[in-house]
């Protein structure tokens, strides 16, 4: 076990950078999305798109201009983090009644003061769904990193792998599993209390 905690905790680093990576850009792309509606369709089908491309052609290609190691599983994750913060973003912004925001406005705010003091927190219970989505995601394609030299539950993997030693790929299977398992009931419950909060 004292093997393993160095992994765990670099696989839980790799994947909380890439999280707060794609939070911030995220956020941009659904603010600008909801704010531009002409680019709104175009925004989506490219965070869309990403989810298409497999994530080892992905890596591959990333490893090209990052190189190996860390910083390129780092930006992957980021690109497959990024759909369902957009798209929770955009829809839960979307959603906030009309008479909310005209309200708002009667009051004398600007755009942005509209933006940070009412709709984001009326929106943030559906923004927050899509951060859990992108970080139990996140943990599981993690492991693919050990293709392109990163650290993380990988390698337990990979070389049980290599070596058809089954004791060894759970090693580094059941963490990840554990851990997914952990951040999406933690964060269900979370997100269940912003729900309640907001109505």
């Amino acid at each position: 076990m004292s093997v393993l905690l160095p992994l765990i905790g670099e696989h839980l680093l790799i994947v909380l950078i890439a999280t707060a990576v794609a939070v911030i850009l995220g956020l941009v792309l659904g603010v600008t999305a909801y704010w531009l509606r002409p680019a709104a369709s175009i925004i989506i089908w490219f965070a869309e798109a990403l989810q298409t491309i497999p994530s080892l052609a992905l890596l591959a290609l990333l490893m090209i201009i990052f190189g190996l190691g860390n910083t390129t599983i780092i930006v992957g994750l980021v690109l497959y983090a990024l759909l369902p913060i957009v798209r929770n973003t955009h829809t839960g912004l979307s959603t906030v009644s009309p008479a909310i925001r005209d309200a708002a406005r009667g009051m004398g705010m600007s755009r942005l003061q509209r933006l940070l003091k009412v709709e984001l927190p009326l929106a943030f219970p559906l923004v927050f769904s899509g951060i859990k989505i992108s970080v139990v995601n996140s943990l599981s394609i993690a492991v693919m990193g050990v293709l392109i030299g990163a650290g993380g539950l990988g390698y337990p993997i990979y070389r049980g792998i290599q070596t058809q030693n089954f004791a060894g790929i759970m090693r580094g299977a059941i963490p990840v599993m554990l851990m997914a398992i952990l951040f999406d009931i933690v964060m269900s419950n979370i997100e269940k209390r912003l729900v309640k909060r907001a109505k």
